[in-house]
C-alpha cells in the first residue's frame, strides 16, 4: 500500500487507486503526510482540519479523526505506517516506499549526486518528476495546507523541471526542451528563468527571430505586470542574439546553481527541514512566480499573475518550426521532457525536433516562404510547415501509392481546378497524421509553391470552420511561387468541415494543379461521392511492421539481444502504433531495462503502463477517451454495450436474448474506426480499445473512499 501526496490525496495498491473523498480526516492525514516522520503539534493539526477558526471541540474531534484514519488504514491492509501519538501531537511514520513524497525527494537527492554524469542525472531526474499525477491535493478542502505547504511543494517541482531543462541545453539536445519550455513559460509567465532556457533553446536550434520575440513578449509583460526591466542575464541574452554570437557551451556554473540539492531546505510547520525550496535568500512563494522577479519586488507583494495564454496549435506533433506553444496543462503539473523515440507511422509525434534552419534569400523578410517552400506558420489558425517523421518505418505499400498518386499529373477538363484529394482515414492512433507528412516530404520537389500542415481541430477538441482556415491559408501561401501547393487537413471532423476547401480555385492563395491530403478518424464517404479523391484506410500493424518499429526506435543491438521478448512485446501492444510509440518512449528512458522484464511489467495492467506519466495527455487511454467524447451519445453508449458484452453482439443475429445490435449502428461506428472490417466479413473491436472501454466502466462504477 502506498500514499500519494503529489496529486490528489489517495491510497494505492498495484494498479488500484482509491481516492478520498474531501472530509476532516483527509486533511489531518495530508497535514501528517507533508510532515512524514516528525512530529506535527496538535495545534497545527487543528488549523489544518478547521482552519484559523476552530470549534471549542476541536481537540477532542482531532482524536476522533486519528481514529478514523486509523480504521481507514486496517480496511485496505495498511502495514509499516501508523499515526503515533507523541508529547505534543502525532507523528506518521512513512517512507519512500510507502510515501510518493518521500520516495520523489529521495531520488532528487540520489540525481544531484550524479552530477558528474549529465545523463544519469538527467534520467533519475526524469524518472521522480513522473511521480507526479496531477494538480496537488486536489480533494483536499484546507486552507492552511493550500496556502503554506502546496507552494513549497511546487517550488520543489519548478527547480527540478530547470534542472532538467538545464542539463538538456548543456548536452545539447534544445529540441526535446523546447517541447516542455513553451508550456513552463504559459504557465508561468513570471519565471524569467523557464523565459531565459527558452529564449537559448531558440536560439540554439537557429531560430533568431523567434528567440527575439520570445524576448520581447517577456519583457513587455514584465514591464507591464510587474513594473520592472528583465533580468540582467536575459538582457545579456537578447544583446548576444542580436549580435549573432556563438553561445558556446551550457556552462557547469549554470548547471551546478540549478542544481536541486544546492538549494536551501524547505522547513514544514512542525519545524523540520522536508525538502528543497528557493535558493538561499529567497522568498519561497507560489510556484508560479519567477525568483528573479520575487527578489526585486516589496517583500510580502502579492505578484500578479495572469491566466496562461491559449495555445495555438494542436498538442501534436510538438512545435517544429513557429511559436505555437503547447497547450497549456493544469498549472500544477508542467510535463517533464521526454526523449523522444524514433517515430513511425503513429500518431503525430511525442516530439519531433526542429527542422534545419530555412534559408530567406537576400532581401526577405524574416519568417518569408523560402525558396523550398517551407511558409510562415499562422499561429491562430494552427497552420504551419510540414514536420518531418524521423526513422519512418512501415506503411511501404500505402506511402508508395500515396506517392505515386500525388506525383501524377493534375487531371484537365470540367474539373481541372478542382483540389486532387487523398483521404487517410483510420481509428485514432492508427497513424495516419505520420504517413501524410511521411508522403508530404518525399514528394516536395512535385510541390514547388510549398508544403502546410493545418489543423482542422484546436486544442480543446472544437473543429475550425472553414472560412477561418481559408483566412490563414491565404495569408500562409499569399508568399509563395507559382506552382503546384500541397496541404495535409490533419484530424477533419467531418465532410462539411472541408468541402468549401475543395471547390474549384481551392482556398485563396492556391493555383492550379493543388493537391489535398485529409486525414480523419471518419470514412468521409460522402466527401468522396461529392468530390471524388482516393482513400487510404489504415489498419493495426503487421507483426513484422511492428518488430521494425522497435527495431528503430530502440536499436537493433537491444531488441535482437531479446528477438522472443521483443515479438511479446508488440503483441501485448496489439500492434497498434499508438501504444507502440508510447511503450518505445518509455523504454528509452529505461536504458536498463531488459524486454523480457517489461514484457511481465507491462502485461500486468497495459493501459495503466501505456502513458507517459510526465504528460498524461499521450496515452492509450487518454486517446480513446477523446475519441469517444466525439461520438453522438447514443453511439457512444451503443459502442460501450458492444465492447463490454460477448463477441457475438457484433454478429448479425446476436445473442439470443439481446438480439442483433442495427446494422446502421455499426456500420457508423466502422465508420469513426471504433469497429474494424465489416460486410462481408464480421465485425470487431480492437483488444486494447475493447479493455480500455471495460476498464473505465469499473472506475465510473467504484466509488471514491469515505474517510
Amino acid at each position: 500500500m502506498r500514499f500519494q501526496l503529489l496529486g490528489p490525496l489517495a491510497l494505492a495498491d498495484g494498479p488500484d487507486t482509491v481516492v478520498l473523498q474531501p472530509s476532516k480526516p483527509a486533511n489531518l492525514l495530508a497535514a501528517l503526510l507533508l510532515n512524514a516522520n516528525s512530529t506535527v503539534s496538535a495545534g497545527y493539526l487543528q488549523r489544518a482540519v478547521w482552519g484559523e477558526e476552530q470549534p471549542a471541540t476541536a481537540k477532542a474531534a482531532l482524536q476522533t479523526c486519528v481514529l478514523r484514519l486509523r480504521r481507514l488504514f486496517a480496511k485496505h491492509g495498511v502495514t509499516g505506517t501508523a499515526i503515533e501519538a507523541v508529547p505534543g501531537g502525532y507523528r506518521i511514520v512513512a517512507g519512500p516506499p510507502t510515501l510518493d513524497l518521500l520516495a520523489y525527494r529521495d531520488q532528487v537527492r540520489r540525481a544531484t549526486a550524479m552530477d558528474r554524469d549529465p545523463e544519469a542525472e538527467l534520467y533519475m531526474l526524469r524518472d521522480a518528476l513522473s511521480l507526479w499525477q496531477g494538480a496537488l491535493l486536489a480533494n483536499v478542502r484546507s486552507a492552511v495546507l493550500h496556502r503554506d505547504e502546496v507552494p513549497r511543494l511546487a517550488e520543489e517541482r519548478l527547480r527540478v523541471v530547470e534542472r532538467v531543462c538545464d542539463l538538456l541545453l548543456g548536452l545539447g539536445r534544445c529540441g526535446e526542451a523546447l517541447v516542455d519550455l513553451w508550456t513552463a513559460t504559459r504557465v508561468y509567465p513570471g519565471h524569467e528563468r523557464f523565459h531565459e532556457q527558452l529564449i537559448e533553446a531558440l536560439y540554439r536550434s537557429g531560430r533568431q527571430s523567434q528567440a527575439l520575440a520570445e524576448y520581447r513578449r517577456v519583457k513587455d509583460f514584465l514591464r507591464e505586470e510587474l513594473g520592472v526591466d528583465p533580468s540582467p542575464s536575459l538582457r545579456r541574452l537578447e544583446l548576444s542574439i542580436l549580435r549573432g554570437e556563438e553561445l558556446g557551451p551550457v556552462g557547469q556554473a549554470a548547471l551546478a546553481a540549478s542544481a536541486p540539492g544546492r538549494a536551501a531546505p524547505v522547513v514544514s510547520a512542525s519545524g523540520e527541514a522536508v525538502g528543497s525550496g528557493s535558493a538561499s535568500g529567497e522568498v519561497v512563494g507560489s510556484g508560479s512566480a519567477s525568483h528573479a522577479v520575487v527578489s526585486r519586488v516589496v517583500r510580502g507583494e502579492t505578484v500578479p499573475q495572469p491566466d496562461a495564454e491559449p495555445p495555438g496549435s494542436e498538442p501534436a506533433p510538438a512545435p517544429a518550426s513557429g511559436p505555437d506553444p503547447a497547450p497549456a496543462p493544469d498549472p500544477a503539473t508542467i510535463p517533464t521532457p521526454v526523449t523522444a523515440p524514433a517515430l513511425t507511422s503513429a500518431p503525430a509525434p511525442v516530439a519531433a525536433p526542429a527542422p534545419a534552419p530555412v534559408t530567406v534569400p537576400p532581401g526577405a523578410a524574416t519568417g518569408a516562404p523560402s525558396a523550398a517552400g517551407a511558409c510562415a506558420p499562422s499561429v491562430d489558425a494552427g497552420v504551419g510547415p510540414v514536420p518531418g517523421v524521423p526513422h519512418f518505418t512501415g506503411r511501404a505499400a500505402e506511402a508508395e501509392a500515396m506517392t505515386a498518386r500525388l506525383t501524377a499529373p493534375p487531371s484537365t477538363g470540367p474539373a481541372d481546378h478542382r483540389a486532387l484529394a487523398v483521404v487517410v482515414s483510420g481509428a485514432p492512433g492508427i497513424g495516419k497524421s505520420a504517413l501524410a507528412q511521411h508522403v508530404a516530404r518525399q514528394v516536395g520537389d512535385a510541390f514547388p509553391a510549398g508544403r502546410l500542415l493545418v489543423r482542422m481541430t484546436r486544442a480543446d477538441g472544437e473543429p475550425r470552420t472553414a472560412g477561418e482556415v481559408s483566412a490563414a491559408l491565404a495569408d500562409a501561401l499569399g508568399a509563395t511561387g507559382e506552382g503546384r501547393a500541397l496541404l495535409i487537413l490533419d484530424d477533419v471532423v467531418d465532410a462539411d468541415q472541408v468541402r468549401p476547401l475543395l471547390t474549384p480555385g481551392g482556398p485563396p492563395g492556391t493555383g492550379p494543379g493543388l493537391a489535398v491530403v485529409v486525414t480523419s478518424r471518419m470514412g468521409l464517404g460522402g466527401l468522396i461521392a461529392t468530390h471524388g479523391g482516393w482513400v487510404q484506410r489504415l489498419t493495426a500493424f503487421t507483426e513484422a511492421e511492428s518488430y521494425g518499429l522497435l527495431l528503430a526506435a530502440l536499436g537493433a543491438e537491444r531488441v535482437e539481444a531479446e528477438p522472443e521478448a521483443a515479438h511479446r512485446l508488440t503483441a501485448v501492444c496489439g500492434h497498434f502504433p499508438a501504444a507502440l510509440r508510447i511503450l518505445t518512449a518509455r523504454l528509452l528512458t529505461r536504458p536498463g531495462l531488459r524486454l523480457a522484464d517489461a514484457v511481465d511489467w507491462l502485461g500486468d495492467d497495459p493501459l495503466a503502463r501505456l502513458t507517459l506519466t510526465d504528460s498524461p495527455g499521450h496515452s492509450v487511454t487518454g486517446l480513446f477517451d477523446r475519441a469517444l467524447d466525439r461520438l453522438d451519445p447514443r453511439l457512444s453508449q451503443a459502442f460501450t454495450h458492444l465492447a463490454q458484452g460477448p463477441p457475438e453482439l457484433l454478429a448479425d443475429g446476436g445473442p439470443e436474448h439481446e438480439g442483433p445490435v442495427p446494422e446502421a449502428v455499426r456500420e457508423q461506428l466502422a465508420d469513426a474506426g471504433l469497429l474494424e472490417d465489416g460486410p462481408p466479413g464480421p465485425y470487431r473491436i480492437h483488444g486494447l480499445l475493447r479493455a480500455h472501454v471495460r476498464r473505465t466502466a469499473r472506475i465510473r462504477d467504484r466509488r471514491t473512499e469515505k474517510v
